[in-house]
C-alpha cells in the first residue's frame, strides 16, 4: 500500500532530520549562557561580577559541592576525607584604570567636625 501522506517525502525527511539536528546543536553548545565562556575573567574595575562556569572556577567543583552540603558525612562504610580545593588562578579584567587614594600621613579625625545624627 503506498502513502499518500507528505511525511514519507525524501525533502520532508530531510527537512525534520535538520530540525532535529539543529535543535540538537542549539541545546549543547558548550559556550551558551549556561555552559563555558570562551574568555574566563573575573569582574575587575567598571564591570559587574557575572556566572562563571564551575569547570572554569576549580578541577574538582563536585567533591567540594558535596562537602558544602555535606553528602558522605555520616556514611559508615568509608570514613569521610575532608576535600581540598584545586583552585584555578583566574585573572580580572578591568575597563579602566584606578587612581591611587591620597591619605595624610598623620591623619586626624577630629570629632566635632562631622554632623551630628539625632536619633
Amino acid at each position: 500500500m503506498s502513502s499518500t501522506s507528505n511525511k514519507n517525502t525524501q525533502g520532508n525527511y530531510y527537512l525534520e532530520h535538520k530540525s532535529n539536528q539543529s535543535q540538537s546543536e542549539y541545546m549543547t553548545f558548550i559556550n551558551s549562557s549556561a555552559g563555558k565562556s570562551f574568555t574566563g575573567h573575573l569582574a575587575g574595575d567598571g564591570l559587574l561580577p557575572a556566572k562563571n562556569a564551575r569547570s572554569q572556577l576549580c578541577n574538582n567543583y563536585c567533591d567540594i559541592e558535596s562537602q558544602l552540603f555535606g553528602i558522605g558525612t555520616t556514611n559508615l562504610v568509608n570514613a569521610y576525607k575532608p576535600v581540598t580545593p584545586n583552585l584555578h588562578n583566574i585573572p580580572s579584567l578591568s575597563i579602566y584604570k584606578k587612581q591611587n587614594v591620597q591619605i595624610p600621613e598623620p591623619l586626624v579625625i577630629e570629632h566635632n567636625q562631622r554632623p551630628q545624627y539625632l536619633n
